[in-house]
């Protein structure tokens, strides 16, 4: 069988759930059947961690040196130039914004092209309009694809593939106690983590709100924000500075860490007693599979594809989102009764064992991508 050329386009240099998931699958793609070409900003954790991993990188740059969007047109002839150049059978679009952008430029390109819709999010009808010019779409949640599909997007062309976990890295292990001395949390201390990027729409003004609630109730409890802020907007540096005063004025600042971006989320997440995932809004959290896998108890607000993972009751405690009081009660259930948060976590494993191994979900997208690119 000839091996397919796969070029698949992401937008920025950065390492969030999207990238992490894609690196995921490539890692598992037959390399006698699959011939990989990442498009993507020339440098930055991407382009590390692409070059780390062996995986042919392509520079593509669709944003000026402001850091500005190329115009549509512009975007569009430097994206049909760099295919000219890697010459696929088939283009993915790692995002729903580049997926607009393969959709817009579908007509000039010589080979198929799909999308991943990783983002619940408003659609104009030009962008519906753009999306259902590519051949086919994968959306990472039922949730998502009905979203979508309600906004004028194909449903013909858009089929549900889960992202997936390496239960063998993110797996049960026994701590070593390094992450708590880095940041000088004590060994005795009840460590809650919420893990993503720092940004309005994952909810953490809220935990840091119920975090106060439970500030005289839960004494020794630590909280560890692990992420970055990538928005350089005003509202958004305001909203990281919001959550740091929150605990201040609790008097809880010792007991907030930020840990900044980093790449040992399975260790960490042997560290810590509870995952705490405040979104307003979630496709598909990568992090809510990392936690399951390892067997970390999850509090999670239920939205998006959330209760697609996890069973209310049965592998974590599902909360609505934006009520601190709600999510100041869900913690404290859990962190008082340590037998209940254990058997949610090990019920977590099972299931994302059985339903979200990454060698299933990446099959799946394989067999996705050959029906496309051999119809």
């Amino acid at each position: 069988m000839t091996r397919l050329r796969l070029t698949i386009l992401c937008e920025y240099p950065t390492l969030s759930g999207g990238e992490n998931s894609l690196l995921a699958v490539i890692e598992r793609l037959p390399a006698d059947m699959f011939d990989v070409t990442v498009l993507a900003p020339p440098a930055g954790p991407l382009a590390d961690r692409l070059r780390g991993a062996g995986i042919s990188h392509a520079p593509l740059q669709l944003h000026d040196e402001q850091g500005r969007k190329l115009s549509r047109d512009a975007a569009i002839e430097v994206l049909v130039g760099a295919i000219q150049e890697t010459r696929p059978n088939l283009l993915h679009a790692n995002s729903l914004s580049m997926g607009r952008l393969t959709g817009a430029a579908a007509d000039r390109l010589s080979c198929p092209t799909t999308a991943h819709l990783r983002d619940i999010l408003s659609l104009s009808r030009a962008a519906a309009r753009d999306l259902n010019r590519n051949a086919a779409l994968v959306a990472v949640s039922n949730a998502t694809r009905r979203y979508h599909i309600g906004q004028g997007v194909d449903a013909d062309k858009t089929t549900v593939i889960y992202n997936g976990v390496d239960c063998e890295r993110f797996a049960p292990r026994p701590r070593d106690g390094r992450f708590r001395r880095e940041f000088g949390i004590p060994d005795d201390a009840f460590l809650i983590a919420a893990i993503g990027q720092i940004c309005l729409r994952k909810g953490l003004d809220v935990l840091a709100h119920a975090a106060a609630v439970n500030a005289r109730s839960l004494p020794t409890a630590h909280y560890v924000l692990v992420g970055e802020r990538f928005s350089a907007k005003q509202e958004s540096v305001d909203f990281e500075q919001g959550i740091v005063d929150r605990f201040a004025a609790a008097g809880m600042a010792d007991r907030l860490h930020l840990t900044g971006p980093r790449d040992d989320v399975d260790r960490i997440l042997t560290e810590v007693d509870l995952l705490v995932h405040a979104a307003h809004q979630e496709p598909l959290g990568r992090v809510l599979l990392e936690a399951a896998a390892v067997q970390t108890p999850i509090v999670a607000t239920d939205v998006g594809g959330t209760r697609e993972i996890l069973r209310d009751g049965e592998d974590a405690i599902l909360i609505a989102p934006g009520d601190p009081e709600l999510l100041a009660a869900a913690i404290g259930r859990l962190a008082a009764d340590r037998a209940f948060a254990a058997s949610l976590a090990q019920s977590a494993r099972r299931r994302v064992m059985a339903e979200f191994n990454i060698d299933s979900r990446a099959a799946e997208l394989a067999a996705f991508w050959q029906n496309v690119a051999n119809p």
